[in-house]
């Protein structure tokens, strides 16, 4: 992912510009960074070290997903439906 498209996300998803720590522009970023990466690994099959960061970043994104839910519900459904991620 370039840094435009971060910076798209961060403006997208954050409560301001300079906002990268927040759980929504984390599983923002980590989203896009899934999509790019499966769209590796169908092209490259064999490539298991792609495959095993892969598993880490969807790690990552169900547990910030896991703390929004328990702390922000209404912003956890909202994210869940904005990026068309299913739980």
């Amino acid at each position: 992912m370039d840094r435009a498209k971060k910076k798209v996300l961060i403006g997208k998803y954050g409560v301001h510009q300079k906002d990268t720590g927040s759980s929504r522009v984390q599983i923002a970023v980590l989203t896009e960074r899934i999509t790019e990466l499966s769209g590796h690994l169908e092209s490259h099959a064999k490539d298991d070290h792609s495959r095993r960061g892969l598993i880490g970043l969807v790690g990552k994104r169900r547990k910030h997903l896991n703390y929004m839910r328990l702390h922000d519900k209404d912003a956890y459904e909202t994210i869940l439906k904005e990026l068309k991620l299913r739980k």
